[in-house]
């Protein structure tokens, strides 16, 4: 394990310089004591601290490896979980498992972001509530839980605190493709394709949130928002197939 550690920095005598604070608070929530912590203060030290003892790229290659390995575990748990679903189905959910606003809202109902090692322009800028930073850190997390005592670690870690109860909280509203239903709609009554438009870009550059319109005939049928371009487009999708559903044809 040493020779994986010290690959991750430039040498073992720079962990001692990274001021490894006490995380004994995070490692009783996630109910797992890490033989090498500055795994887990490695994984929690945002890219803003980049300093010739934190390198940015550390964080970055353990969110890659954190995020591999949650999909793999998402991948296997939803192929027992819904034993009847087809690929298409399987692939949807594991998408939502494995999105910023899913794996967001995970880490805040287990405090992670209480627990980040943050700029301080980044901790004035809101990033302790980040989506983005809260979302890169949780895989961090999963690739610190991996490296210090491997897989199963990981992927219990990843069943308790991401995937347990998923099956209670999705629904078929969040996994219709509402784009899809509302051309299919619109084609068959107007023989008329959607259009979308992007009306507005708000927030940080970290945290935007997305406007949308969309029209059938130069005529606004729906409006959305979200936090990319694709979710925004899905509930202005979504406004517009109900509304359409509800008229006579």
């Amino acid at each position: 394990m040493k020779t994986i550690i010290s690959k991750l920095f430039t040498n073992l005598n720079n962990l001692s310089k990274i001021g490894l604070q006490d995380f004994s608070e995070i490692q009783k929530v996630i109910n797992y004591k890490f033989k090498h912590p500055e795994l887990l203060s490695a994984a929690l030290s945002h890219t803003s601290l980049s300093s010739p003892n934190v390198n940015a790229t550390t964080y970055e290659r353990m969110e890659f490896l954190g995020d591999s390995i949650l999909g793999l575990v998402a991948a296997e748990e939803l192929f027992h979980m819904f034993p009847n679903h087809t690929e298409g189905q399987l692939s949807k959910l594991k998408a939502k498992i494995v999105s910023k606003k899913y794996l967001s809202l995970k880490a805040k109902e287990i405090s992670l972001g209480n627990h980040i090692r943050l700029s301080s322009e980044a901790e004035n800028s809101g990033g302790r509530n980040s989506n983005s930073i809260l979302t890169d850190s949780m895989e961090s997390l999963i690739c610190a839980l991996y490296l210090d005592n491997g897989y199963y670690t990981a992927k219990e870690f990843i069943r308790n605190f991401i995937i347990k109860d998923f099956h209670k909280e999705i629904s078929s509203r969040n996994l219709t493709d509402f784009k899809s239903k509302l051309q299919e709609l619109t084609q068959a009554r107007y023989q008329k394709t959607p259009s979308y438009i992007i009306i507005d870009e708000s927030g940080p550059e970290h945290e935007k949130i997305f406007s949308v319109e969309v029209f059938i005939n130069d005529q606004k049928v729906g409006f959305g928002k979200g936090s990319n371009k694709k979710e925004a487009q899905q509930n202005a999708a979504r406004e517009a197939f109900q509304e359409i559903s509800k008229q006579r044809t």
